[in-house]
């Protein structure tokens, strides 16, 4: 692996803030592995200083950069024999493309599915035999497509549907293909399908129908093992996420009930005889191994922090990618070895999250507070909302906020109602009062930080990226005495218009949380679009956008800068040639440095 990361020399990076050597520093991903070949190795490393997907034979050690495009590449697969690199080929970020592949010991593209035209990718599943491809497709004209494609042969449609839907995964076998979808209407929880390859179906789970209220559903994938009818899947029936086996030809359930509380996910240990449990709760997680014969489950050793991806090897071990808010992510095994060391200079550290609970108007909203060593309140403060909705904040490296707290802010992360990681009933509330519920946690939040003594209420800033950014420019509006200063990255600004420009699967998600379409309800989408509060805006506002970006489209950005300009708002846009956020090193640590200026330049002193 090149040690360049943008062509800074040992001398240079010494002396560079330390805000800036986190963005720069080399990192890489959770490596993944060839089922059938489990000396290959895929991942992710920013170690050119621009992110893109690295090959590891680990056998001999050896690592070759496999793409190499202006705007970078993180979406690819390996095939389970470890003979080709599968990656995702859109322009500049807009998440419009084909699928490519690459022999792994390097060599020339070539088209992976020809006769299938561009779409968003909606999954992809690889069979063993080396020529046998699920591939998911997804348009604004056609809706969902999944097709199988053989090398050498035309490729055949195996499903369709105009609602959004996903390849889950290929059975160790290549007979069976799990599909999630969302045929109810209801993006937010989906329901399992699966099929033969000739498309007849074998068995069907959904847990939208029936109750009182609707529960999702996710593929974890197939057993390892040849003629094996078992499917690990997710579901939500005792109001989180948890694991249950799902012998698909008996359409028998074995449920686990591990009896831990927050979120579990798992996978499958590679003999099929157990499995790898991710436990998330409170913003920190941890790992187990479930025995499937004797329902043991055994604890594995981790530091406190984040586990961000974890994986079991063919002798046992267990493979992880850790990090806290403190300490730089590193790819850990249970052996004590690490497992990838990029070369080049380190990381520095940060400052550890401090745990708030506050009591808010759908209960207790759990925050995570970082300031600077030594210093005493009232602070400037920044309200970093994360984006998703469907995700949290956690105990997890993160050089964005690390950046706020090394020029003299504290940094207040909120896991609003919305947020995973704390039951379906906390994820599930913000439908239909979508932005309004957030802000509610979000304000209760912000007058803990003020009552407290931590942040000056004169110099409070509110910022977020995607869903954040929305929430950002939201709340500028909708909430005008409250913040000083907002700072959004790619956001939804104008509701409305984002809903037409944006990427099918996104149109469907917000007809679920806003109970329809603008056309249908559009009371619903007038009280939470941040155009609608646009005039009451009196902070100044700092906002980035990607000129590709198919999930928060550029035109609606530029509707809301209209109306700024036409009052003579004190604003700022910066636009930048990429989509959804940049994977390019010296572009992120750009958008960084301006909010930094923006804030300096406006924020009371």
């Amino acid at each position: 692996m090149t040690e360049s990361n943008g062509s800074a020399a040992p001398e240079q990076y010494e002396e560079m803030p330390d805000w800036e050597k986190r963005f720069r520093a080399p990192r890489v991903s959770l490596p993944d592995w060839a089922q059938d070949a489990p000396d290959r190795s895929l991942f992710v490393s920013n170690a050119t200083g621009t992110y893109e997907l690295y090959a590891w034979d680990r056998a001999t050690g050896h690592q070759r950069q496999v793409t190499d495009r202006a705007n970078g590449t993180t979406d690819g697969v390996l095939s389970p024999d470890g003979a080709w690199i599968w990656w995702f080929d859109d322009k500049d970020g807009d998440e419009f493309g084909v699928w490519r592949r690459q022999p792994f010991d390097g060599g020339t593209d070539e088209p992976a599915t020809p006769g299938l035209d561009a779409s968003y990718p909606a999954g992809l599943a690889l069979g063993r035999d080396g020529r046998t491809a699920v591939v998911g497709r997804s348009t604004d004209e056609e809706g969902t497509t999944i097709h199988v494609t053989r090398h050498g042969e035309p490729p055949f449609e195996l499903y369709r549907h105009r609602e959004s839907a996903g390849v889950g995964d290929l059975s160790h076998d290549g007979a069976l293909v799990a599909v999630e979808h969302t045929e109810h209407g209801d993006a937010m929880h989906s329901a399992l399908r699966v099929l033969r390859l000739d498309g007849s179906k074998v068995a069907e789970l959904d847990d939208t129908k029936g109750g009182a209220e609707e529960l999702g559903l996710e593929v974890l994938g197939f057993a390892p093992v040849d003629g094996d009818t078992r499917l690990l899947i997710g579901h939500q029936r005792r109001g989180r996420w948890e694991p249950l086996v799902w012998d698909v030809a008996t359409c028998s359930e074995t449920d686990l009930d591990l009896d831990l509380p927050g979120d579990v996910s798992a996978e499958w240990y590679p003999d099929g005889s157990g499995l790898l449990i991710v436990h998330s709760f409170e913003a920190r997680s941890e790992l187990f191994r479930y025995d499937l014969a004797s329902a043991a489950l055994e604890r594995i050793t981790t530091p406190p922090g984040t586990v961000s991806g974890a994986t079991a090897r063919p002798d046992g071990s267990v493979e992880y990618l850790w990090s806290s808010a403190a300490r730089p992510p590193a790819v850990r095994s249970t052996t004590g070895e690490v497992v990838l060391d990029p070369p080049g200079m380190k990381s520095p550290g940060s400052v550890p999250v401090e745990d708030v609970w506050v009591e808010g108007p759908g209960g207790r909203i759990h925050a995570l507070v970082q300031r600077p060593v030594g210093a005493t309140g009232p602070l400037p403060t920044v309200f970093d909302i994360h984006g998703g909705p469907t995700w949290h904040d956690s105990d997890a490296f993160a050089a964005a906020p690390a950046a706020w707290v090394d020029h003299g802010y504290a940094v207040v992360r909120v896991n609003y109602r919305g947020s995973t990681g704390y039951g379906r009933a906390w994820t599930d509330a913000l439908k239909h009062r979508v932005g309004l519920i957030e802000l509610e946690d979000i304000e209760a939040v912000r007058e803990w930080a003020v009552g407290s003594g931590l942040a000056d209420p004169a110099r409070l800033v509110l910022t977020g990226g995607s869903w954040g950014g929305y929430l950002t420019l939201l709340g500028l509006g909708a909430q005008p005495d409250a913040w000083a200063l907002g700072i959004a990255a790619v956001p939804v600004a104008d509701y409305v218009t984002a809903y037409h420009d944006e990427m099918e699967a996104l149109k469907a998600m917000d007809r679920t949380l806003l109970g329809g379409t603008p056309e249908e309800v559009p009371e619903r989408f007038e009280i939470s679009s941040p155009l609608t509060y646009v005039d009451k805006v009196r902070a100044p506002v700092y906002i980035s956008a990607g000129v590709n970006d198919p999930r928060c489209p550029i035109r609606q950005i530029d509707n809301y800068v209209k109306r700024l300009e036409a009052r003579g708002a004190v604003h700022e846009v910066y636009r930048y040639d990429a989509g959804h956020g940049s994977l390019v090193v010296d572009e992120r640590i750009k958008q960084v440095r301006l909010e930094l200026e923006f804030a300096e330049r406006h924020l009371p002193r």
